[in-house]
């Protein structure tokens, strides 16, 4: 085997450490793998005798007296069933025993078992042939009661022997257990003074290199990442580390460049949602609600829109937060469904049920309207026929479960998977969905789910999964 060159090389660490460790260990080694060689061995023949013990100790302990009893009813006419299957498996278990044992008692009883067990069935058919009452109870008590009981005296000597051999196993591995004990104590005392002498060597040839980059280490972490000249020593390996040293300051500084451009393309994404949900047609059609519910004298009406549209945009503008908890995210989608329900007072129904413990998690800003925008116009305007909206929010374990269902158009399973394929493929046909599990994904990576079930005239239900304990804020994104 060719040893690779930082080991043939004496001016390194890892060539250092190799020849001290072959010092150590090549006598500890060859000692060991001899020993280890004679203890496998014997353990291996342990494990077979005790494997044989195990398996004859369920050899029934009743077999005499079962086997006796049947055959006895079957003699008197109390049964018409012999007891085949228990003499079949008394037969089963010798023939294995007798594959796997090599104590030379133990295998003339398997022997004399198998033996048995074939004159126990011949008993057992001349008995099935005879007739007479008075010729059957002869061979029964002549023929199968002593059967049976070699059988059962010889499966219990098999047990005695095999016992003996594993004792004397035993002893054997106890013995060379010790040797081994007293052979490593041994060659410990002879090398570890020559392993502590190198190791002091050793241990001053790398020390002030370390300090050195320790030192490098102790300014990058205070924020210098300008380049440096690599730490100057004999030990290649030393340089080594100290030039990767470098170049992990210049790649971390490059990586904060990209976690910034990141940022910026979070923030983007964050701003063309924004943009998408602010646009004129939903702000002309919630004013022009509001015009109509005056003209037709239903100013209490008008009075709840316009406050609802209020706490819409101060909920979307956050106090330009783009992380809020979910009970602000709560406020936000019930101020803009009320003000859809005006709009759409004949076709929808709402419902808003998050339980409380959860409403201080947090969560991106407007992570639920563009799943409630899509009940709407998606599930409920093209459903003739009023529809409901359910929002729910709880916690399973450690995560946080909110849903939206609608009772709308739904979809077939062939436009269900085209939606799933759009959303997680971020086609900008389906911006809402595909905006909103985008930036979860930038978040929380792989530790979110976004999950899109629907069938035909039933309707659909969205649901995102997030960690209940998501270590977020809103530098996260900034």
């Amino acid at each position: 085997m060719k040893l690779p060159p930082d080991r043939l090389n004496k001016n390194t660490v890892q060539g250092k450490m190799y020849r001290l460790m072959l010092q150590m260990f090549i006598p500890i080694s060859v000692i060991l793998v001899s020993i280890f060689v004679m203890l496998l061995t014997r353990n291996l023949i342990y494990a077979s005798v005790s494997g044989n013990i195990v398996k004859v100790s369920g050899f029934n302990q009743k077999f005499k007296q079962e086997i006796d009893e049947q055959m006895y009813f079957y003699v008197t006419g109390y049964s018409d069933e012999m007891p085949w299957d228990d003499v079949e498996s008394a037969r089963s278990l010798a023939e294995d025993l007798l594959k796997n044992t090599s104590n030379p008692n133990g295998r003339k009883a398997m022997t004399s078992v198998l033996s048995l067990c074939d004159k126990l069935g011949s008993y057992m058919r001349n008995i099935e042939s005879t007739t007479s009452y008075d010729e059957r109870m002869e061979q029964l008590d002549k023929n199968i009661y002593i059967t049976t009981g070699l059988i059962e005296d010889y499966m219990y000597s098999y047990l005695y022997y095999e016992a003996g051999e594993m004792a004397s196993i035993q002893k054997q591995i106890d013995f060379w257990l010790t040797v081994e004990v007293v052979f490593v104590v041994l060659v410990m005392i002879v090398i570890i003074p020559l392993v502590l002498s190198r190791a002091v060597k050793l241990s001053k040839s790398i020390t002030d290199p370390i300090v050195a980059m320790n030192s490098r280490v102790k300014e990058i972490g205070d924020g210098d990442l300008s380049p440096h000249t690599p730490v100057e020593t004999d030990d290649t390996s030393m340089t080594l580390l100290s030039t990767g040293i470098e170049d992990m300051a210049a790649r971390l500084d490059k990586q904060i460049e990209l976690n910034r451009q990141e940022q910026i393309k979070l923030r983007d994404i964050e701003l063309s949602l924004i943009q998408a949900q602010i646009n004129p047609h939903f702000l002309y059609n919630t004013l022009d609600a509001i015009v109509w519910l005056i003209e037709i004298g239903k100013n209490d009406q008008a009075e709840q829109m316009v406050t609802s549209l209020s706490s819409y945009f101060r909920s979307f503008l956050s106090d330009g937060k783009d992380i809020v908890t979910v009970a602000e995210e709560k406020q936000h989608i019930q101020s803009y469904l009320e003000i859809q329900q005006v709009r759409y007072r004949d076709i929808m129904e709402f419902e808003i049920d998050i339980d409380p413990s959860i409403e201080d998690t947090k969560l991106p800003k407007m992570t639920l309207q563009p799943l409630v925008e899509n009940a709407i116009y998606h599930g409920l305007k093209p459903k003739r026929g009023k529809g409901r909206i359910v929002v729910t929010g709880n916690r399973e374990d450690d995560k946080i479960i909110l849903k939206v269902t609608d009772t709308g158009l739904g979809m077939d399973s062939e436009e269900l998977e085209s939606l799933k394929t759009r959303v997680l493929n971020e086609d900008t046909t389906s911006f809402g969905l595909t905006s909103s599990y985008k930036r979860l994904k930038i978040l929380y990576g792989d530790a979110c789910r976004f999950d899109i079930e629907s069938k035909p005239r039933e309707g659909t239900s969205i649901s995102i999964e997030i960690p209940g304990k998501a270590d977020i804020d809103n530098e996260t994104i900034l």
